[in-house]
């Protein structure tokens, strides 16, 4: 393990797998749409689903086109992973490892015109802001969800979006991802990323090429630096 300090403008988060573990309302919520959508195959699709927002997945998985049925479709895959995620004991959606204490160094250090953190997310802004509230996360002055770019993750958009709204050049902000596709996407917007280990393999993370690999944000110590920004320490695999 090497440990490994970097200064930065802002810190851009991915939401599920990074700061919320929805796993069990993710699955639950596929098992919902199993009973309309029967050619799904549940196993491939938690395997490449996540990180990609709901209405491709919906488009691939279900052979969903109609745009303005994705967008009821979505909205109700999303409410079924809130509704889903503590039936038949599930652990309902929760904060992951390490999140608690990066957000009690960073929510208040600084907001809007020029804020230290941001979230970027797959998810649409109604599931967001539900996922976030059940596992005691903030939402951000800075909060890019689904509805807000033309192209979701690989693509670069969230996060060269992140970055313009919280005033600072991509260059300078690092990329908090538990996905390929999400590190993908902070690479393509020419910031650095941190890839988690929380829902893919060492080998799918390594292979999407991030900054820095560890294990989840408890392996990320935060502290406010002097002349404005985040210092970060972080024990890289």
């Amino acid at each position: 393990m090497t440990s490994t300090t970097i200064h930065v403008d802002a810190a851009l988060f991915d939401m599920d797998g990074t700061l919320v573990d929805s796993t069990a309302g993710v699955e639950g919520a596929w098992e919902v749409f199993k009973q309309k959508y029967p050619q799904i195959d549940i196993n491939l699709v938690l395997s490449s689903a996540h990180g990609v927002r709901t209405v491709e997945n919906l488009r691939v998985h279900c052979g969903v086109t109609d745009p303005d049925e994705l967008e009821r479709e979505a909205e109700r895959f999303e409410a079924a992973i809130v509704t889903s995620a503590s039936e038949g004991g599930r652990q309902g959606i929760v904060i992951l490892p390490g999140v608690a204490d990066a957000l009690e160094v960073i929510k208040g250090s600084r907001s809007l015109p020029n804020p230290t953190w941001a979230i970027c997310t797959s998810a649409t802004r109604k599931y967001a802001k539900a996922a976030l509230s059940a596992a005691g996360v903030p939402v951000p002055d800075v909060f890019v969800t689904s509805e807000d770019v033309k192209q979701g993750k690989p693509a670069p958009d969230p996060y060269l979006l992140g970055a313009k709204q919280s005033g600072y050049k991509p260059e300078n902000c690092v990329v908090f991802e538990d996905a390929p596709a999400g590190v993908r996407s902070g690479n393509a917007a020419g910031c650095k990323t941190i890839g988690f280990l929380t829902t893919h393999s060492k080998e799918q993370m390594e292979a999407a090429k991030p900054t820095f690999l560890v294990k989840d944000m408890s392996q990320v110590k935060f502290s406010l630096a002097e002349g404005g920004g985040l210092d970060l320490t972080i024990d890289s695999l």
